[in-house]
């Protein structure tokens, strides 16, 4: 666990000087936010993502009876709101589930996102920036997504335990997919240790994730949690095997491609299970979940375009996309 980040704004300088203080109570309490946000903003983005830590790998530091502090949920929740809120204005559900997974499995002939542009004309750099953004994520590969399961029953969750078994190696730990990760980037030359690139990190790549954990923790959620992994295992395959393909045209060993290549064949089989195993079965005991299924579908695709178009936006004009650059970007 690396030391804590430095903050970014008045939000996350209250969290951090609060949990910094020792345990819960004997330093400054947390106070609700003052004025109003951007919950896009980097200050509200790592606000939320502190609190959420502290719900998972905790805080370098910090006593962990911080997790349930009454103070420090109440200024969460203040954080979650707004987010939430901003999301669902950009959001845009299909009417029927089954329409929106349709959707999600047409490759577009054009397609422009980043595994495309790393594919078509990336460079190392860029590559490496890519891989310290998804490390937010994929060091605690399903851990977001580990909150459904006792949220949904009956076949849902065991097909549920089936991708998530997967996910940590299928009983063997040394094919683990946040392993394998952190294999890649040490094999490009990044350390692989969770949290250490937090500072370089910005918004749009922090609300990606965030966005899974707060329909994790929430049961209200639990429809919008489902329908946000299955953009994740649905779609992952065809890009996975761009960014192999990509990695390995820039010079990625074996194991800077290992990690993509086991997406390509998995997520394949994960995508069949998602759709038909959990929520096939979920809205066949529960059809009133359908619209919160396909807000979190919509959800997904505004958080994951957000973070596509500031990558692509900086990466076009020679730019990095990370907070600062790495050693080998652009100055």
């Amino acid at each position: 666990m690396n030391a804590l980040p430095e903050a970014r704004g008045p939000l996350s300088g209250a969290v951090l000087e609060a949990v910094a203080a020792g345990p819960p109570g004997s330093g400054r309490p947390v106070v609700a936010p003052g004025p109003p946000s951007d919950p896009w903003g980097e200050d509200h983005q790592l606000a939320l993502h502190l609190c959420y830590d502290l719900h998972d790998r905790g805080l370098a530091g910090v006593d962990p009876d911080w997790e349930w502090d009454p103070a420090l949920l109440a200024f969460r929740r203040e954080l979650e709101v707004p987010f939430l809120a901003a999301v669902r204005e950009q959001a845009k559900p299909a009417e029927r589930v089954g329409d929106a997974l349709e959707q999600l499995l047409t490759e577009p002939v054009d397609g422009s996102g980043p595994s495309h542009y790393l594919l078509a004309e990336g460079e190392r750099w860029q590559a490496r920036e890519y891989l310290v953004h998804r490390s937010v994520y994929h060091l605690k590969e399903a851990d977001p997504q580990l909150w459904m399961i006792p949220r949904v029953h009956g076949p849902a969750q065991a097909a549920l335990m089936a991708v998530a078994f997967d996910e940590y190696g299928a009983g063997r730990p040394d094919r683990a997919h946040a392993l394998l990760f952190a294999r890649m980037m040490a094999d490009l030359g990044l350390d692989p240790g969770y949290g250490h690139y937090l500072d370089r990190v910005p918004a749009p790549a922090l609300a990606v994730v965030n966005l899974m954990t707060l329909f994790g923790l929430h049961r209200s959620l639990r429809g919008a949690a489902v329908g946000l992994f299955a953009v994740v295992e649905v779609t992952s395959s065809p890009g996975s095997a761009r960014l192999a393909a990509a990695l390995e045209r820039l010079g990625a060993g074996p194991d800077g491609t290992l990690f993509y290549r086991e997406h390509i064949e998995a997520d394949a089989v994960h995508e069949q299970l998602m759709r038909r195993g959990v929520i096939g079965e979920l809205l066949a005991s529960e059809a009133e979940l359908e619209p919160d299924i396909a807000f979190g579908i919509a959800a997904a695709e505004v958080v994951d375009d957000r973070f596509a178009a500031h990558l692509l936006e900086r990466w076009k004009a020679g730019r990095s996309s990370l907070r600062s650059p790495l050693p080998d970007g652009p100055a």
